[in-house]
């Protein structure tokens, strides 16, 4: 009877809210581009750091852009007045990755997701700001329909958004003299039931265009659809919402607003072509619902067949045994092998396949019976970590995928053997090339420059876009592995939770990893975060340019002996000739303009304050923008730094293929 019970709320539940969480995609079908191109390229730029620009505003509004024609985007990112940052920036990311997936290769497309507070994402290949476009427009209702007295309803309807129209379209953001363009209201419909409403412009447009373009929502609305339990309509400029229950923190602390003086929302015209087009707008609207009908049908079906088969065919209820965990990971998608494989695929870990050794254990070239050739790497038995740890970790670092990251196959569990299986990166490190005067020449300034702009998509990708928050904490030359094409592949990513090791809250008392590229904070206090990777990135940069290794060994000010490249390209920025740092090798063949940005870029990375530097996602809009103003770098504190703190592990062996002692910091928190 319980069961039963339970079925039939859900069914009520799953048809009363057929719009409770609104999301929808669009592109506009007014121009294409190529995937993997130059716009391409610059869309997901410009997308991917919108979460963190856009809450970097006071009004949560960011209106930006980046290229060069034909390939330049623009694009704006917004959230609610009051959102909480992080709720903005999830809000922001979901509807950008949406617009990726959704429009592959369309040039401008837009969407305004509901949850987990209402944000807009739009992008375009030409300038739109301050232009109000009213197509296309999405149009969205509840499955329900009204059991109230209609004409009652209209009028109370009618109040509320005509109130709300006036209040959007004349707000003003209380902390600056922009429009903000947002409002959010009640009306009481009877004793027990509210009507909840919420509408928002893009704060570009004048008062005029904000109370046109939510007017023309509201009428659309009403004459398709008036007879509903709520809608939604969404258009490029604007957005307009109402419900009869809470959708929305907007509404937590809102009383239920009085009933001034009705306020009319303008009707269609009859007559003219004005009278023509909204008899078309809704056929295409009936189209809509009827799809969306549909839809909604198939897929309460199928969640209910589901529930049918849990509810009523299962005899016993699931218990959990003894020996399961919630952080069980399951295996089966992943390639886990047998020693018996490795072993001969690296003829018994022979010294002739040996490519290093490192703190983390020894690295050989294996050759499966595929074909494939890989890198193994045998950790050494110092983990203490067990085998269900150990397997969990390995799973959830094969499944990190990027083009700027080598990629972990899959891994070896047997007895106390905990091996690794990577793809095999044919042309070595980047210090293989980087460091060897006879090597230098074969890495001119474009490949150095293509060299940096990957590894900095690579380091975004672990920091922001993938399904978890990964800091490095060994970024270096000799952990930057370079694929046929010298593409920049970063190696030794994740190993520390898979090497079992121990960290708390961003700090550590063992200090591993490589004095050289080790940030101020970390090197001094054990505190680590994505700042301190920017600091490596800049220290790297550097090296790229210069074709020097950074010693590490810090002056007590800057007009010491240069001994540490840091110091050095201080002293030549302060100096006004930063050219000056150019390997030699490298020749008269670059643009003085492109190699100065990323000198501007490195000292950046390595200001002494790490909320002085930037973040990843703004150090690639720099390495791709010619237009952005960059900030003045401030001069450090230079300072002595003792080698007593460091962990061994850190003293390292170089190697053709990754056999870095780097400790990464891995969090879980997408």
């Amino acid at each position: 009877m319980k069961q039963r019970r339970l079925f039939s709320i859900l069914c009520f539940v799953l048809i009363s809210f057929g719009v409770s969480s609104v999301s929808a995609q669009t592109c506009m079908d007014n121009g294409n581009f190529r995937p993997n191109g130059p716009y391409d390229t610059n869309r997901r730029l410009i997308l991917s750091s919108l979460p963190s620009n856009v809450t970097a505003q006071d009004g949560l509004f960011y209106n930006g852009s980046i290229g060069q024609e034909p390939n330049r985007v623009y694009a704006v990112g917004m959230c609610i007045p009051g959102s909480d940052p992080d709720d903005c920036s999830e809000c922001i990311k979901t509807a950008s990755d949406g617009l990726i997936q959704t429009c592959p290769n369309q040039t401008n497309a837009f969407t305004w997701p509901g949850e987990p507070t209402l944000c807009h994402v739009r992008y375009s290949n030409t300038s739109f700001s301050g232009t109000a476009d009213l197509d296309p427009r999405v149009l969205l209702t509840n499955i329900g329909d009204l059991n109230s007295n209609l004409t009652e309803f209209r009028t109370v309807w009618e109040r509320l958004v005509g109130r709300m129209i006036t209040a959007a379209s004349e707000a003003r953001n209380t902390s600056s003299s922009s429009n903000n363009h947002y409002a959010a209201d009640t009306e009481a419909l009877t004793s027990i039931r509210t009507i909840y409403a919420l509408m928002q412009c893009t704060p570009d447009l004048s008062t005029s265009d904000c109370d046109n373009c939510l007017r023309q929502s509201a009428i659309d609305y009403q004459s398709c659809c008036g007879e509903k339990q709520g809608g939604v309509v969404m258009r490029p400029s604007c957005f307009f919402r109402w419900d009869l229950y809470t959708y929305s923190k907007a509404f937590d602390n809102l009383p239920v607003a009085s009933s001034p003086t009705p306020v009319a929302v303008p009707q269609p015209q009859p007559a003219g072509d004005q009278a023509n087009t909204t008899d078309n707008d809704s056929k295409g609207i009936s189209d809509g619902i009827v799809a969306a009908i549909v839809v909604a049908t198939i897929v309460t079906i199928l969640i209910l067949l589901v529930l049918c088969f849990f509810l009523f065919r299962r005899r016993k209820p699931y218990q959990r045994t003894e020996n399961e965990s919630d952080s069980d990971i399951s295996t089966e998608h992943s390639s886990q092998y047998d020693f018996k494989t490795i072993e001969a695929a690296t003829n018994k870990f022979s010294m002739s396949n040996k490519l290093g050794e490192g703190g983390f254990g020894e690295v050989y070239k294996g050759k499966l019976s595929n074909g494939t050739e890989v890198a193994v790497k045998r950790l050494s038995k110092k983990s203490g970590q067990g085998a269900r740890e150990f397997r969990n970790e390995a799973v959830l670092v094969s499944k990190l995928q990027h083009r700027n990251l080598v990629r972990l196959l899959g891994f070896c569990l047997e007895r106390e053997e905990k091996i690794l299986i990577y793809e095999f990166v044919p042309n070595k490190s980047l210090d293989y090339f980087l460091f060897d005067p006879e090597k230098q020449a074969q890495v001119d300034w474009t490949r150095r420059y293509n060299i940096i702009g990957g590894i900095a998509r690579g380091i975004l990708y672990l920091h922001q876009d993938s399904q978890l928050t990964i800091i490095h904490r060994d970024l270096k030359a000799s952990n930057i592995l370079l694929d046929a094409n010298m593409n920049p592949k970063i190696s030794d990513f994740g190993l520390s939770t898979i090497f079992g090791m121990e960290q708390t809250r961003g700090n550590t008392s063992r200090i591993a990893g490589t004095y050289a590229y080790m940030s101020p904070e970390y090197a001094m206090h054990g505190q680590f975060s994505m700042k301190s990777d920017v600091y490596s990135f800049g220290v790297l940069v550097l090296e790229i340019i210069s074709g020097k290794k950074n010693s590490g060994v810090y002056q007590m000010d800057e007009t010491s002996t240069a001994g540490n490249l840091v110091t050095y390209a201080w002293r030549l920025w302060r100096n006004e000739s930063p050219l000056e740092l150019v390997d030699p090798a490298i020749g008269r063949n670059y643009q003085s303009n492109e190699v100065t940005k990323c000198i501007h870029i490195a000292l950046l990375c390595v200001q002494d304050n790490p909320e002085d530097r930037p973040m990843l996602s703004t150090i690639i809009l720099m390495l791709n923008s010619n237009t952005m103003t960059l900030p003045v770098p401030r001069l450090p504190e230079f300072f002595p730094r003792s080698m007593q703190n460091l962990d061994p592990l850190s003293e390292e062996t170089e190697s053709d293929q990754s056999t870095s002692m780097s400790f990464p910091h891995l969090v879980r928190q997408r």
